[in-house]
């Protein structure tokens, strides 16, 4: 059937998901802060800020006003950066006049609280304005779903049948769906991940090779194993989409932000440098610092996550951060 759903957040993945729900029929609107960005959309049906190429399907409208994206909506998909997302959620909760389905499709821990987002949406949004929550990640540039590439993801939830709905909505030829219960295990992998993302582009600007970028792929995915089984979650997710899966596509590819990042530390530059030149957020940076804290207070060994927030936060050389872990006292493999 054809719902009515909101988009709060037009950056390229919000875009490319607009997009997908807008091809399988649905009614979207999407709402963001930027009016100009707004008027683009409607008026050239692109956003060339963050998908240059992009031809937008003239049925999504976009809006400037919280209330008018939200209005008689079925479902509410969240796809803002994860410093904003209390922000927005608190602004969502003051408009809503019914009951939609939550999701949300974004990757990170929040600063100071080192909560996941489906716990910020939980507190900011009251039980009689939310159906559910859903979470939607998984391996997936918005590049390359603009341009209908194949792409698998998972939409996790406690009640099944919520992401059985989310799965409907999105599946198309192109864009596949599996349905996941396990929202600590999905919402981990895709905020650890981009830490490692860092690494494996420090890596590949220090001028290793693929035995290097093999080894912090593996070793840490091990890292977010540990934390995310410490958190309450099933360690067979790791190994599927949201782990794995997110891990591979965004230590290798150049559309990653959270690698082109690393990739730059890696050569010389500066976080302040990169950060001012790369124009959009890199939410590796900020959840290292959470993972780091989190790691610390619950006393689980993550040495990867450990020298990254060293480089980013403590000035420490990439090389010699590199050199540090490969000297640590010798370990068994399976320890967990």
């Amino acid at each position: 059937m054809k719902q009515k759903i909101a988009v709060l957040g037009p950056g390229s993945w919000g875009t490319a998901l607009a997009q997908v729900l807008a091809e399988n029929g649905h009614d979207v609107r999407i709402w963001g802060n930027n009016p100009k960005q707004i008027d683009e959309i409607n008026e050239y049906h692109t956003n060339k800020h963050y998908l240059p190429d992009l031809v937008i399907p003239e049925s999504i409208k976009g809006t400037k006003t919280m209330a008018e994206c939200i209005k008689d909506v079925d479902a509410v998909l969240f796809v803002v950066p994860t410093k904003a997302m209390r922000a927005v959620a608190r602004e969502f909760a003051a408009a809503a006049e019914n009951q939609p389905l939550i999701i949300h499709a974004s990757k990170g821990l929040e600063q100071g609280t080192h909560k996941r987002i489906s716990e910020v949406l939980m507190e900011e949004i009251p039980a009689d304005k939310r159906k559910g929550i859903v979470v939607l990640s998984g391996p997936s540039h918005a590049e390359e779903v603009a341009v209908h590439d194949i792409t698998t993801i998972t939409a996790a939830s406690e009640i099944i049948e919520n992401a059985v709905y989310v799965q409907k909505l999105f599946m198309n030829s192109y864009f596949r769906i599996y349905t996941n219960k396990d929202v600590i295990g999905v919402e981990t992998g895709a905020a650890l991940k981009n830490i490692i993302a860092l690494g494996a582009g420090a890596i590949h600007g220090l001028g290793f090779g693929d035995n290097a970028k093999a080894a912090i792929m593996t070793r840490g995915l091990a890292e977010i194993s540990r934390l995310g089984v410490a958190m309450g979650a099933n360690p067979m997710t790791f190994i599927g989409l949201s782990g794995v899966g997110d891990l591979i596509v965004t230590c290798t590819s150049i559309h990653s932000r959270n690698w082109r990042a690393g990739n730059l530390l890696g050569k010389g530059h500066s976080l302040d440098e990169i950060l001012e030149n790369m124009g959009m957020i890199v939410e590796g940076v900020s959840t290292t610092k959470a993972a780091y804290e989190l790691a610390e207070q619950m006393h689980i060994d993550m040495p990867i996550t450990t020298a990254i927030y060293q480089v980013l936060y403590e000035q420490k050389e990439v090389k010699q951060a590199a050199k540090e872990i490969m000297l640590r006292d010798g370990k068994t493999e399976s320890e967990f």
